[in-house]
C-alpha cells in the first residue's frame, strides 16, 4: 500500500536527507541524485518542492537558523529580565545546541561547504540583528544606552561578532581570544553609548574569560 505524505512531511523528509548527506559528503560533494536515492522519490517530486540543490540548502539553513532564533526571540520578549541579561541570553541561544550544533559548525568549516558557511552567517546576522536591536532600543529608552542608531549599531556589533568569533578550525590562542573579547565589548559599549562595564554580563557568552590584566584595550 502506497503511503501518501503531506507536502510538509515530504519537504521535511527531503531536508532531513539533504542535511545528512551534506554533513557526510559536503554540499559540493552531494548531488540531487544522491538526495533522490536517499529519500526514494522521483526527480519530479523533488523539483515540486525545490527547484535546485541550492534551494534545498537555503531552506535547510533557514530551518536550522529559525530553530535557534525561536529561543532567542522568546528570551528577548521576557521583559521581566534586565536588558543586558536578555542580550546575553539571546546570543547564548544561538551558541546552544550541544553536539548537534558542534557537528554542524564543524561541517560548515570544510572547504566543500564554503557557500553553506557564508549563507549561514548571513542568515544568522539578518535574523539575530532585529532581535537584539529590539532589546537595545529598550536600553535606549531606559537610559542604559545612548545612540541615535540602535539598529545600525546592533548590526555592526553582530557582524563583527559573527565574523571574529566564528568557531574556526584554527582558533586564536587563549591570550589573543581574551584580548579580542575585551576589545569587542569595550568598543560595543562605545558604539551603543553605554558606560564602561555595562556589558560585562555578556562575558558569559564567551565562557566568562579571565579579566584582561594587561592594560585596557582601546
Amino acid at each position: 500500500m502506497r503511503i501518501v505524505k503531506t507536502a510538509e512531511e515530504r519537504r521535511n523528509e527531503i531536508l532531513d536527507a539533504a542535511e545528512q548527506l551534506f554533513n557526510r559528503q559536503g554540499y559540493e560533494g552531494t548531488s540531487t541524485n544522491d538526495i533522490l536515492a536517499k529519500v526514494g522519490i522521483a526527480r519530479g517530486t523533488l523539483y515540486h518542492h525545490f527547484s535546485s540543490k541550492e534551494k534545498i540548502m537555503d531552506a535547510l539553513i533557514e530551518r536550522q537558523t529559525e530553530r535557534m532564533l525561536a529561543t532567542a526571540r522568546a528570551i528577548a520578549a521576557d521583559r521581566s529580565r534586565p536588558v543586558v541579561e536578555r542580550i546575553a541570553g539571546a546570543i547564548m541561544a544561538l551558541k546552544a545546541g550541544g553536539g548537534e550544533r558542534n557537528e554542524m559548525v564543524s561541517h560548515l568549516h570544510k572547504p566543500q561547504n564554503a557557500l553553506m558557511h557564508l549563507k549561514t552567517q548571513r542568515a544568522v546576522i539578518s535574523g539575530l540583528t532585529p532581535v537584539l536591536a529590539g532589546i537595545v532600543h529598550e536600553g535606549v529608552e531606559q537610559g542604559l544606552f545612548d545612540t541615535p542608531f540602535p539598529y545600525e549599531s546592533t548590526e555592526m556589533a553582530v557582524v563583527y561578532a559573527i565574523t571574529m568569533f566564528d568557531d574556526e578550525p584554527a582558533p586564536s590562542s587563549e591570550e589573543e581570544l581574551v584580548a579580542k573579547i575585551h576589545a569587542f565589548l569595550h568598543n560595543t559599549e562605545r558604539l551603543l553609548g553605554a558606560e564602561q562595564g555595562a556589558l560585562t554580563a555578556v562575558m558569559q557568552v564567551f565562557g566568562d574569560p579571565a579579566p584582561d590584566n594587561g592594560g585596557q584595550t582601546g
